[in-house]
C-alpha cells in the first residue's frame, strides 16, 4: 500500500493566510469534506459525527449522553442525580472541535446550511456541559468560544435569507445574534468587553453589507426631503412633498363601482 500523500498534497498546494476546503466523494461512497492544512489535509464526514466514528452506536457522544439522561428521567422523574464526569466533559470538548473543523469548511463552501446545524450542536453542547458538569471548571471552560460560535451560527442563518432574497430577515437574524453575544457579557458582568468583541464587529459589518444592498424607500427619501424643506424654511416645497406622501401612502380601498 502507498501511504505517502505528497502527490495529493502537490495537486492541492497550501495557500498561508487561506482557508481552503473541498468535498469529495470517499471511496467508501460516502460524501467527505477536505480542509487543507500547512501540514497535510484534515478530511471529514460530511454527515454525522466528522470522524465517521459511532461511540456507544450513536451518531456522536452527545447523543449517547442525552440517552443517559433521557434513561434516567425515564426511571426516575428527574435529572437531579445526572452528572457529566471531567472525564466525559473531555471527550465531549474533544468531539465539538471536530465539528468546529467542519462548519469552518462548511463555511469557506458556503454550504450556510450545515454551518447552521454544526454551530447550533456545539452551543448545545455548550450548554450540556453547563448545567450537568460535576466539577466547576468543566461547566464553565467552554463558554470562552460561546461568542464565536454565536457569531458564526448567526452568519450563516444571516447568508441563508439572503440567499432567499429576504435581506430584512437576514438583518433580524444578525440583530438577535447581536442580542444574544451582549447577553453572554452581561452574565458574566463583563458588559464593557462588548465593544471591544471581534465577533460583534465581524456581525456589524455584515450588517452593513446587507443593508447597503436593501433599495432604499422611496417614501422614506420623501420624508427625509420634507425634513430639509422645513428645516430651510422651504414650505412651499415642504407642502408639495406632504402632498406626495400622502399620495404614496393612500392605502385607503378603491371606491365600489
Amino acid at each position: 500500500m502507498y501511504l505517502d500523500i505528497g502527490d495529493i498534497m502537490d495537486q492541492w498546494p497550501y495557500r498561508p493566510g487561506q482557508i481552503t476546503a473541498r468535498r469529495i466523494n470517499g471511496a467508501d461512497g460516502v460524501e467527505k469534506i477536505q480542509l487543507r492544512l500547512d501540514l497535510g489535509i484534515l478530511q471529514m464526514n460530511a454527515r454525522g459525527r466528522p470522524d465517521g466514528q459511532r461511540p456507544h452506536n450513536c451518531e456522536s457522544l452527545l447523543d449517547y449522553y442525552h440517552q443517559q439522561l433521557e434513561n434516567q428521567v425515564a426511571e426516575t422523574g428527574s435529572d437531579e442525580d445526572f452528572t457529566l464526569d471531567e472525564r466525559a466533559c473531555e471527550l465531549l470538548r474533544s468531539e465539538a472541535v471536530l465539528y468546529y473543523h467542519r462548519y469552518l469548511a462548511e463555511f469557506v463552501l458556503e454550504d450556510y446550511a450545515s454551518v447552521a446545524r454544526d454551530t447550533a450542536r456545539n452551543l448545545v453542547v455548550m450548554d450540556f456541559c453547563a448545567q450537568y458538569a460535576e466539577d466547576a471548571s468543566d461547566r464553565y471552560v467552554l463558554e470562552q468560544y460561546r461568542p464565536y460560535v454565536l457569531m458564526m451560527n448567526t452568519r450563516a442563518k444571516a447568508q441563508i435569507l439572503v440567499r432567499d432574497q429576504r435581506p430584512k430577515a437576514a438583518l433580524g437574524a444578525i440583530e438577535e445574534g447581536i442580542e444574544k453575544i451582549k447577553d453572554f457579557f452581561q452574565r458574566f458582568d463583563h458588559p464593557d468587553m462588548a465593544d471591544e468583541s471581534t465577533e460583534l464587529v465581524m456581525l456589524r459589518a455584515l450588517a452593513g453589507e446587507i443593508e447597503g444592498g436593501i433599495p432604499r424607500d422611496p417614501t422614506q427619501e420623501l420624508r427625509d426631503a420634507l425634513a430639509r424643506a422645513v428645516s430651510d424654511e422651504r414650505y412651499e416645497e415642504a407642502a408639495d412633498l406632504r402632498d406626495r406622501i400622502a399620495r404614496t401612502t393612500d392605502d385607503s380601498p378603491p371606491t365600489q363601482i
